[in-house]
């Protein structure tokens, strides 16, 4: 499972027109769910999502969690994540988890996320829709990007 993450000062998707996510100062996870992904590998890439230091502190260092600052999160499902692009010009994506599976796994790491943000983890969740076009813009702050992979 890898999840890419970005600190965001404002971040929103849009499908067919219409916003159906939307967060402040917070995090965009764009999550790729790969073959053999399974409930310990979500679970790790949570608790990394929402305990990871990329918030500054009073002195400016990243020391700060989403956990730390009540900060919102917008998860967003990313096959593209999962591609193999060691070789070639074309992506691969055979390590990607089938659609089925994938969708499983996504509605999952969701549901456990609005569990954490309910015992105060985050102040809000936002989602995309699984395997719709969508129309993404944020506003990354700094720019803070990394890539987590379980």
């Amino acid at each position: 499972m890898k999840g890419l993450i970005q600190r965001v000062s404002e971040a929103r998707v849009v499908v067919d027109g219409n916003t159906v996510g939307e967060i402040d100062r917070g995090i965009l996870l764009l999550l790729g769910v790969q073959k053999g992904d399974d409930g310990a590998c979500l679970e790790k890439l949570l608790d990394k999502v929402l305990a990871y230091r990329i918030f500054p502190d009073a002195a400016g260092h990243m020391n700060l969690s989403l956990t730390d600052i009540a900060g919102q999160l917008l998860i967003i499902s990313q096959f593209t994540l999962a591609a193999d692009t060691k070789k070639g010009l074309r992506p691969s994506f055979s390590s990607a988890a089938p659609p089925e599976i994938a969708e499983t796994i996504y509605d999952e790491f969701v549901s456990h996320a609005r569990g954490r943000c309910a015992e105060g983890k985050c102040s809000k969740i936002q989602t995309g829709i699984f395997g719709a076009d969508m129309k993404v813009s944020l506003l990354n702050d700094g720019p803070v990007t990394f890539l987590l992979e379980t």
